[in-house]
């Protein structure tokens, strides 16, 4: 059973069908409709990707539009909630636009994304604050979403750890509402190769998130409505590997969930022993010739074409099979002290290595599998959060000392 078995089919075209989904599953939290998003794949021809992002701006533009008329008449809610679905509209709209260089319409897609999320925490009914988080010699694009306008209580904290293809609007819905509604404050933050840092600062995926995670630990414990002893981590997608690295290296996490759990995602790839015994010292050139299919394959050209290479900043396959090498868990999830909560889901072959990092783990740990019978198949449970959710944050509540019950 696959994803396409519980989602609304808009496309026929997989890789158009997968972008829509990613609005699709918004719906449960209001970050989009299934009548706009129905009218708006009505208006797409098959493969056409100019019109894909010109229709679905135009229905983002609309719902904006329409958000700040309710908010020059003083109808907060309504503006709040327009503006949340134009924010996701927006960034569906750049989806297939993915790639080095930037399109300028993407760039403009993201732009206008930005902007609306910021009207939307404007008018939310929880505080939403947009930060600059420090690092290195620039900051990092974050927001602080907190249950209540009470700034003098320290409560545990979630920080979002984001993966590939998402930024901190997405995450606002995957991570902080269902955060917030717990009392939970919520900390998200796009760190290189991910949202603002990629598109707009140029700034690439990098192995070594210890370096990421370590300004941001310093930026949350710095705020008081955070609990410097009840910080979480939580990682999402590509973000199953990026948390746990970071964590490898700041003893200041007090949990940590790793969505779905990942390893070495180099020893995933299926390589032949040829190529694989020769990395990293092989040309590129080499594994380039065996991976020349994937051009041919709409879906796969988008996630290892467009999108991993702009991601990483490089120019071919081969130089990212290469790359991946120094992307690795098995050297340093020994060094990760805190109680760890590892998903995995029947349905998703990112999650085939979960196993292996729940085994190397020394410290407390808890591997939790989702399935498609129980409703939650796929990529991040994405069509079931209520359910994951209340696995992960039933287990923080526990681990983090004290049922927190519910704020709604």
């Amino acid at each position: 059973m696959n994803d396409r078995a519980f989602a609304p089919q808009l496309f026929d075209d997989p890789l158009f069908q997968k972008f829509a989904e990613r609005a699709l599953a918004l719906t449960s939290r209001g970050g989009a409709e299934y009548g706009e998003c129905a009218a708006t794949a009505g208006r797409i021809p098959a493969g056409d990707r100019d019109t894909w992002h010109s229709a679905w701006s135009a229905t983002a533009s609309r719902v904006a539009d329409a958000a700040q008329n309710s908010a020059a008449h003083g109808h907060r809610v309504s503006a709040a909630e327009g503006f949340w679905r134009a924010t996701t509209y927006h960034r569906i709209a750049y989806q297939p636009l993915f790639g080095s260089p930037v399109d300028p319409r993407l760039a403009e897609s993201f732009a206008r994304e930005s902007a609306c999320f910021a009207r939307h925490a404007a008018l939310a009914d929880r505080p939403v604050e947009l930060v600059e988080i420090p690092f290195e010699d620039t900051t990092l694009p974050g927001c602080l979403c907190l249950p209540d306008d009470d700034t003098t209580v320290a409560r545990p904290t979630v920080v979002g750890v984001n993966g590939y293809d998402s930024d901190i609007h997405e995450m606002y819905w995957s991570h902080a509402l269902p955060a917030v509604r717990r009392g939970y404050a919520c900390l998200l933050v796009d760190g290189p190769g991910q949202g603002r840092a990629l598109v707009e600062q140029g700034l690439r995926m990098r192995p070594d998130w210890e370096t990421v995670l370590r300004p941001v630990m310093d930026y949350a414990v710095g705020r008081p409505e955070v609990d410097a002893s009840r910080i979480a981590v939580m990682g999402w997608s590509f973000g199953g590997y990026l948390a746990p690295r970071g964590v490898s290296g700041d003893h200041r996490v007090a949990a940590l969930i790793a969505d779905p759990g990942q390893w070495d995602p180099l020893d995933a790839m299926p390589l032949p022993k040829q190529v694989r015994d020769r990395l990293p010292d092989i040309d590129p050139r080499a594994i380039d010739e065996f991976l020349a299919p994937v051009a041919n394959d709409p879906l796969m050209r988008w996630l290892m074409i467009q999108r991993a290479l702009w991601v990483h900043g490089l120019d071919s396959l081969g130089e990212y099979v290469i790359e991946m090498d120094r992307y690795r868990l098995s050297g340093v999830a020994a060094r990760i002290a805190c109680p760890t909560l590892v998903v995995a889901n029947d349905s998703d072959p990112l999650s085939a290595q979960a196993h292996l990092l729940h085994d190397a783990l020394t410290g407390p740990k808890a591997l939790v599998r989702f399935r498609a019978e129980d409703g939650a198949p796929g990529h991040c449970q994405a069509w079931n959060r209520s359910l994951f959710d209340q696995h992960v944050f039933d287990w923080l509540d526990t681990v983090l000392d004290g049922d927190r019950g519910g704020t709604a």
